[in-house]
């Protein structure tokens, strides 16, 4: 039996087709209320402070995640966002494979904390973020929606 081929990760460094056409398949997958906006996705790719990561499989992109940064007095820091892996190639490690590429980044860049949340329902998820280093903390999180 032979492995199967690691994710390749790599930042999406411009806005085509094949991103665009990737994205609109990924986001349902992500978020029942999620809707596609190519203006905002060129937003996040020509930011400075967020970072598109994507994840290929036989050259076909088949997950995503969102590294953002900022400079605060306390230090640079870092948040995860958007992680979300197509349903057919999920448990093949390319959710873990964008954790660490995007770990990888925030140590270059000197990041101080990096955090993510997620729903206490997403039970693999979760069990993937303490795997690769996360800790739950004891804190809540809060959203003004206005």
């Amino acid at each position: 039996m032979s492995a199967q081929p690691s994710a390749v990760v790599e930042v999406a460094a411009a806005v085509d087709d094949e991103l665009v056409d990737a994205v609109v398949r990924l986001l349902p997958q992500l978020s029942s209320s999620a809707t596609f906006d190519r203006a905002l996705l060129e937003r996040v790719v020509e930011s400075e402070a967020a970072t598109l990561f994507v994840a290929r499989l036989d050259g076909a992109i088949v997950g995503m995640a969102t590294l953002v940064t900022y400079a605060i007095p306390t230090g640079v820091r870092g948040h995860i966002d958007d992680v979300v892996v197509d349903e057919g190639t999920r448990g093949r490690g390319v959710a873990r494979s964008l954790l660490e590429a995007m770990i990888a980044r925030s140590a270059e860049l000197g990041i101080r904390t990096l955090d993510l949340t997620s729903r206490p329902s997403r039970v693999a998820a979760i069990r993937l973020y303490e795997s690769v280093g996360f800790v739950r903390r004891d804190t809540n999180t809060f959203r003004f929606a206005g």
